[in-house]
């Protein structure tokens, strides 16, 4: 069920670097093989790990695991400079849930299942699924998921507003490639300056936003995808993004 194990998870943040620093990648797609999307971190870890002997921790331990690993691996998707799709295949648990709303985008199979699974644990939520879920669904609705722990099928998720789309099983790939591929064709940097904007407005004031808003929109001018845009615009022509 593709529990994030330590190499994983060092793996994905690693990955998600190198497509932010790579002007040939134009977009990435989080999905995973087998019946699961992820069931959440692998509690077996090593000392330190909320599923390891009491006795083996130190205070301390616990709090700079979070910090080092959970949520480096949110912040890693948070901060990708390139539009993140996740393609959900199944259950989506704990800290496999919250890697998948941190996404820009989420396209869900029929069978998967979103799970605030740490109530069930007797743990707390992390991954920033304390902050990530209450700005998708409001702190009530948040409250609900995150105290019962109940599933939420993929249908429920869509309404709520958790995921874009749900499909069925077999049209996933087709799907999450078709939009991948619509966003690769796009302005890239104008599309990272916007998830920076979009991100940063949950948490500033009006003129916060505004301010980072006019400072994107100068920055971005300077791209040849922004003379592209306007040059096809005049030109009426359908523009051809290289992503620069």
């Amino acid at each position: 069920m593709n529990a994030v194990t330590w190499d994983q998870r060092e793996r994905v943040i690693a990955l998600l670097g190198e497509a932010s620093a790579d002007p040939a990648v134009r977009a990435v797609v989080l999905t995973a093989t087998g019946k699961g999307f992820c069931a959440g971190a692998d509690l077996r870890g090593s000392p330190g790990s909320p599923g390891a002997p009491a006795g083996e921790r130190v205070a301390g331990d616990v709090a700079r695991m979070i910090r080092l690993g959970a949520q480096r691996l949110i912040t890693a998707v948070l901060d990708c400079e390139k539009p993140v799709l996740a393609a959900v295949n199944g259950t989506a648990a704990g800290i496999g849930a919250h890697l998948a709303l941190a996404c820009d985008l989420v396209i869900a199979a029929e069978p998967a299942r979103f799970i605030e699974v740490f109530v069930r644990r007797g743990l707390v939520p992390d991954g920033g699924g304390a902050y990530l879920l209450p700005r998708l669904v409001g702190p009530q609705k948040a409250k609900e998921l995150m105290f019962f722990g109940d599933a939420v099928p993929a249908a429920e998720a869509e309404r709520l507003g958790l995921v874009n789309r749900v499909v069925p099983a077999e049209e996933l790939e087709a799907t999450a490639r078709e939009w991948a591929e619509r966003l690769a064709q796009g302005p890239t940097r104008a599309l990272a300056m916007t998830k920076q904007l979009v991100n940063a407005s949950l948490d500033g004031d009006r003129a916060a936003a505004l301010a980072a808003e006019a400072t994107a929109q100068e920055i971005n001018m300077t791209t040849a995808d922004a003379d592209e845009g306007v040059a096809s615009f005049v030109e009426r022509r359908t523009p051809k993004y290289l992503g620069r």
